[in-house]
């Protein structure tokens, strides 16, 4: 019995789905060898998984395909992923990496916010829930205070995914820009000791080659302080890093364990369950709830290169704009009717 990466039976498929894995697999190697891969070097299926070959592959295809890739190309970055995954051909290093990628192309998808995305934004601007997410930040703070003395650890690891959360509720950064933070270089103070954050990454560091800059307010600024000056030591192990989010080994911290922490932390707060490259979406959905038909200041919030990749990634939002303004209509109607009959 096949089993995949936890143990589960990995469900057999059928054969015209066999056929056409077989396809596309020889296809992205032909596209490979196009790209410049030397034939020689793809011997394995883990050699054409490799990120470093699928990034070629992909990049081939969306080239091919002009400016926005076709549907095509955004999943079989998918399918890569899936296919390492299940085969555990990749390490989870490398399964990070194809997962990047997939996030990033998805933004590209043609047909816009999945059903998964639009049931979750349907949480995100339902009344009283996104106020629990921006809240839980300085609670988290609260009880890492309470902590410090008896597990220092605990504390400290609840003071660091509480940067990590009100980060992410005013710049919603993808997972590698987040934890790759480095104090002095990407968090800075412009204006000296006393003046606030801002969140800055130069343009080779970000995918999309947008340079991005996020001026912090006092309060998040003071919860950073706080947590690089009081928690933050306790993570480094007497090492001197200048990593946000420290790691292990000099590192910064393992990309799948802050967003899995985060995660959780969320849920078990709130009960709205989101990734972080869900926040991007919420920043959007949030956006466009208070001000219809700007996409312009969203694409420029989320970095995006084209105005069009911003309206393609939140197709499916317009009919719940357009509801909640023909309500307000109706209500402002129904209150000319009630006062007249008083």
């Amino acid at each position: 019995m096949r089993q995949n990466r936890i143990g589960q039976r990995i469900r057999p498929l059928k054969v015209s789905t066999i056929t056409t894995r077989r396809r596309e697999l020889a296809a992205a190697a032909r596209m490979a060898v196009k790209a410049g891969v030397a034939n020689e070097a793809l011997d394995s299926l883990a050699a054409l998984l490799n990120p470093a070959v699928a990034e070629k592959v992909l990049d081939a295809y969306w080239a091919r395909n002009g400016d926005n890739p076709k549907l095509f190309t955004v999943d079989l970055a998918g399918r890569f992923l899936s296919i390492a995954k299940e085969t555990k051909c990749l390490g989870d290093v490398d399964c990070e990496r194809l997962d990047e990628m997939r996030r990033d192309l998805d933004e590209h998808r043609p047909e816009g916010m999945t059903d998964k995305n639009i049931a979750y934004l349907r949480q995100v601007l339902t009344p009283g829930v996104w106020s629990r997410v921006l809240r839980l930040p300085l609670a988290m703070m609260a009880t890492a205070r309470s902590w410090q003395s008896r597990m220092p650890v605990k504390a400290a690891v609840t003071a660091q995914l509480a940067v990590a959360i009100v980060i992410l509720t005013v710049a919603p950064v993808r997972l590698a820009n987040l934890t790759s933070i480095r104090l002095g270089t990407n968090l800075i103070k412009p204006d000296g000791p006393d003046s606030n954050y801002w969140l800055v990454f130069p343009e080779f560091d970000v995918k999309n080659r947008v340079r991005l800059e996020y001026p912090l307010e006092e309060y998040i600024t003071q919860l950073i302080d706080e947590y690089v000056y009081d928690f933050r030591p306790t993570l480094l192990r007497g090492r001197n890093e200048d990593w946000l989010f420290p790691g292990q080994a000099g590192r910064a911290k393992n990309k799948t364990s802050l967003s899995g922490q985060i995660t959780e932390r969320i849920y078990q707060a709130t009960g709205l369950r989101m990734t972080v490259h869900q926040f991007r979406h919420a920043a959007g959905a949030i956006i466009l709830k208070k001000r219809p038909g700007e996409y312009e200041l969203v694409r420029r919030l989320l970095g995006h290169k084209n105005v069009q990749t911003t309206i393609n990634c939140y197709i499916g939002l317009e009919n719940i704009q357009a509801s909640e303004i023909f309500s307000k209509l109706i209500m402002e109607q129904m209150g000319g009717t009630l006062e007249a009959a008083e």
